[in-house]
C-alpha cells in the first residue's frame, strides 16, 4: 500500500464513478492511460441503482396499471390486481443486481482501469488523498488531470423529529418491496411526482405538501396545472403553500406536522398521518467535501463553481455531473464527460477536440402520466432574459391523435419562438411520449432551425408530432 505522504503518480484520477465520471474513466483507461477511479458507494452512481433506471421501471408498471383500467373505455372490461412485489423484485433482480456494483467495477477495471474504494479530496493542484473503509489512505498525484463528478445527495431539511424516523428518500422507496398504504410525500418536484403517481397506481392513498404554490415550479403552468388535474381525478391530495414542522413516527405510523394556509384539499388541516413519509424536497451537490480550497478555488455554498466550456476549474481540474450546474441529469454528466475526455485525449496525443459545453438546449422529462418532456427556455425564462418571444400553444386532445388516443389523451404542445432570431428558444411537450416527441423540438432548439424552415417540414399523420405545427402556426 502506498503512503500517504509519497504520493503515487499516474495519468488521470477521477472522483466520484456516476454516470459522467464512469464514463470518462472508462474511456481513458481504454485509450491506454492510467487512470484511477474513487468510488465511496456504487459505481454507476445514482441512476442506475436509485433514480432513472429503477424508478422508471416502477413507473412503466404503475402505468400498465392505468393503461389496463383505461379498457372499459375503449375496449371492453377488465379486473385489474395491482401487485407491486412484481415490480419490486425485477428493480431488485434486473435493475440492481441487489445494489451490487460488481458489474460496473468489472466493467471499469476490464478497460485497464484501478478502481479505488474510498472518499477522494484534493490536497494540492492535481493532487487528491483517498480515505478508505480500512482506514488507510493513498495519495495520488495526476499528470495530466482531475475529474470531480461528486454528484448529489437528496436534500434532508432538519425538522424537529426527523432524525433517527425510517422516513424515505428516493433511494429507500426504491428499495421498498411493497407499496405503502398510505404515504405522505413532500415536495413537488420532479422525483415527488413521479413516485406520488406510481404508488397511488398501486393503491397507496397519497398527500402531496407543497411549500409553493404549485407542482412542478420551474415548468411551464400550464403543465403544472394539468398535472394537478390528473393528480385529483387519481385521488391525490395536494396541500399548497404548506410547510412541515414536525415529524414523529410511532406504531408503525408517521405524524407530520404542517404550517401554513395554502389552498389545496384538505388546507386546513393542521396534521398528517401516514404509514410511509417521503421528502423530495430537492438535492445537495456535494462539493464541500471535495477541499477544492486546496487548489485554491472558493466556493460560495450557493452557485457552482464556474468552468469553462471544456468544464475545467483550473488547468486539468474538470467538474461534470449534477454539482456542475447545467442540470441534474444523467445526459447531462455523460455530455459532459465526452468534452472532457476529448479534451484530455486532445492535449495528450493530439486527437480532434469536441468542442466545448453548450446548455441552451438541454432537455429534460418527467415520467408522469401525461410525460412532461422540456427543452431551453420556458415562457417565464425568456422573458425574464429580455428576449422579444411569440408564444404557440395547442392541445394535444385536438389533434387527431390525441382524439383517436381518447383515454389517457391529456397534453399539449407549447413552443417560444426568439423574434429577433426567428428560431426556437423553448419548447414543451406534454402528452403520452411526451419524451419522444420532445426529441425533434429539442433537435430544433440544439441547431436553431428556422421556425421558417420548421413549418415547409412534413409531419407525418396522424401522430402526436403532428400537433408541433399547429403549435407553430399559433405563434403569436
Amino acid at each position: 500500500m502506498a503512503a500517504a505522504n509519497k504520493p503515487e503518480s499516474v495519468d488521470v484520477v477521477v472522483l466520484g464513478m456516476g454516470p459522467g465520471g464512469e464514463s470518462v474513466a472508462g474511456e481513458l483507461a481504454a485509450a491506454g492511460l492510467s487512470v484511477v477511479g474513487v468510488e465511496a458507494r456504487l459505481v454507476g452512481g445514482e441512476c442506475p441503482y436509485y433514480g432513472c433506471i429503477p424508478s422508471k421501471m416502477m413507473i412503466r408498471a404503475g402505468n400498465v396499471v392505468a393503461e389496463a383500467l383505461r379498457i372499459p373505455e375503449l375496449s371492453g372490461s377488465v379486473d385489474v390486481t395491482p401487485d407491486f412485489t412484481t415490480v419490486a423484485s425485477r428493480i431488485r433482480t434486473e435493475a440492481t443486481d441487489n445494489w451490487d456494483d460488481t458489474v460496473a467495477a468489472d466493467r471499469f477495471t476490464g478497460k485497464g482501469g484501478r478502481l479505488v474504494r474510498g472518499t477522494g479530496r484534493l490536497t494540492g493542484p492535481r493532487e487528491v488523498a483517498v480515505s478508505m473503509p480500512d482506514g488507510g489512505e493513498l495519495t495520488f498525484r495526476a499528470r495530466l488531470a482531475v475529474v470531480l463528478n461528486p454528484g448529489t445527495n437528496p436534500a434532508v431539511p432538519e425538522v424537529p423529529g426527523l432524525a433517527g424516523t425510517p422516513f424515505w428518500t428516493n433511494r429507500d422507496a426504491m428499495q421498498a418491496e411493497t407499496a405503502p398504504k398510505s404515504l405522505v410525500v413532500w415536495g413537488g418536484g420532479p422525483i415527488a411526482v413521479e413516485l406520488a403517481q406510481a404508488f397511488t397506481r398501486f393503491g397507496t392513498k397519497v398527500t402531496m405538501v407543497l411549500r409553493g404554490s404549485r407542482l412542478l415550479s420551474r415548468e411551464e403552468p400550464e403543465a403544472a396545472e394539468l398535472l394537478e388535474k390528473v393528480f385529483r381525478d387519481e385521488g391525490i391530495k395536494i396541500l399548497r403553500n404548506r410547510d412541515v414542522t414536525s415529524v414523529v413516527h410511532s406504531r408503525g405510523r408517521f405524524r407530520v406536522k404542517l404550517a401554513g394556509s395554502g389552498a389545496g384539499a384538505g388546507a386546513a388541516a393542521s396534521q398528517l398521518s401516514a404509514e410511509q413519509f417521503l421528502v423530495a424536497t430537492g438535492r445537495t451537490p456535494q462539493l464541500a467535501p471535495l477541499n477544492l480550497a486546496a487548489t485554491g478555488i472558493a466556493l460560495d455554498g450557493k452557485a457552482a463553481p464556474a468552468v469553462d466550456g471544456h468544464m475545467q476549474l483550473a488547468d486539468g481540474l474538470y467538474l461534470v455531473g449534477d454539482a456542475a450546474g447545467a442540470g441534474a441529469f444523467t445526459h447531462m454528466s455523460m455530455h459532459q464527460g465526452n468534452i472532457v475526455a476529448g479534451h484530455i485525449l486532445a492535449r495528450h496525443s493530439g486527437q480532434p477536440d469536441r468542442g466545448s459545453a453548450e446548455n441552451h438546449a438541454v432537455p429534460r422529462v418527467t415520467f408522469t402520466d401525461p410525460e412532461i418532456g422540456v427543452v431551453g427556455l420556458t415562457e417565464k425564462q425568456a422573458r425574464e432574459a429580455g428576449l422579444s418571444i411569440k408564444v404557440g400553444y395547442t392541445d394535444l386532445g385536438d389533434s387527431t391523435r390525441g382524439w383517436i388516443h381518447k383515454s389517457g389523451n391529456q397534453g399539449f404542445i407549447k413552443v417560444i419562438e426568439d423574434t429577433k432570431s426567428g428560431v426556437l428558444v423553448g419548447a414543451t411537450s406534454v402528452g403520452p411520449m411526451g419524451g419522444e416527441v420532445l426529441s425533434m423540438l429539442a433537435l430544433a432548439v440544439h441547431a436553431r432551425i428556422p421556425i421558417a424552415t420548421l413549418k415547409t417540414m412534413i409531419y407525418a399523420y396522424p401522430t402526436f408530432h403532428r400537433a408541433v405545427p399547429e403549435a407553430l402556426n399559433d405563434l403569436k
